[in-house]
């Protein structure tokens, strides 16, 4: 089973990445959590590069290649070895991340990167995919003062303009409809635990791939 998080920094990924593999490990499923860019020593060093905010002239091709060069490592080396051993995989970002910030935020040509990214990832899409939504103001106000506080990370996507922020957010929100079986679009800015929630009866709906695999209920 292979479930990805999307959405703003700020919008709660991490807490509710940690919250669902608790959830499912005291269930007694086998969890392997991992992250974009990053998850493997390549993919690191990948990571990087992109998040260097002294990387100013970076065009966005050069982006989207380095952004895919780390998935397609990530995907070989450990996604898709963890779900042949039968684990639920949980990925803070996946290649969605690609459409909404490359394609709708840098308006790059979306048949390229549907090209790019299939190969990249080969072909593989997760079985449920969360996106935890927030207004702009409140995923940057949120930014600002985990920044402030000396927590996150600061990297280069953090200087974007707000109407590539608004794009990126509308994207998101318009793959959800084009896919709402795979989606689940949850309000970030709801409490922690109606969060959690809401993310444990969307993963409670899930189709286990084989007999041997139930699905968690939802009781957390």
């Amino acid at each position: 089973m292979f479930i990805t998080f999307e959405g703003p920094d700020g919008s709660g990924k991490s807490t509710q990445i940690t919250l669902l593999s608790d959830y499912l490990q005291a269930q007694g499923r086998r969890v392997y959590r991992t992250r974009e860019p990053g998850g493997t020593p390549i993919g690191d060093q990948i990571r990087d590069v992109l998040h260097d905010v002294s990387n100013t002239e970076m065009r966005a091709v050069t982006e989207i290649l380095l952004y895919s060069a780390s998935r397609a490592q990530l995907v070989a080396q450990v996604i898709k070895p963890m779900l042949a051993e039968g684990r639920i995989v949980l990925c803070d970002r996946y290649a969605d991340s690609a459409y909404a910030y490359q394609g709708y935020g840098r308006q790059l040509d979306m048949a390229m990167l549907q090209s790019i990214t299939q190969f990249a990832t080969q072909t593989l899409k997760p079985d449920l995919t969360i996106y935890l939504d927030l207004p702009v103001e409140d995923g940057l106000m949120r930014k600002r003062k985990a920044n402030d506080a000396g927590e996150g990370e600061l990297n280069r996507m953090d200087r974007q303009t707000r109407d590539f922020y608004e794009r990126v957010r509308q994207g998101y929100l318009q793959m959800a409809q084009a896919e709402a079986e795979r989606w689940t679009v949850i309000d970030a800015r709801q409490s922690v635990e109606q969060i959690q929630r809401e993310i444990c009866a969307a993963v409670s709906k899930l189709k286990p791939p084989t007999a041997d695999r139930r699905p968690p209920t939802a009781d957390c």
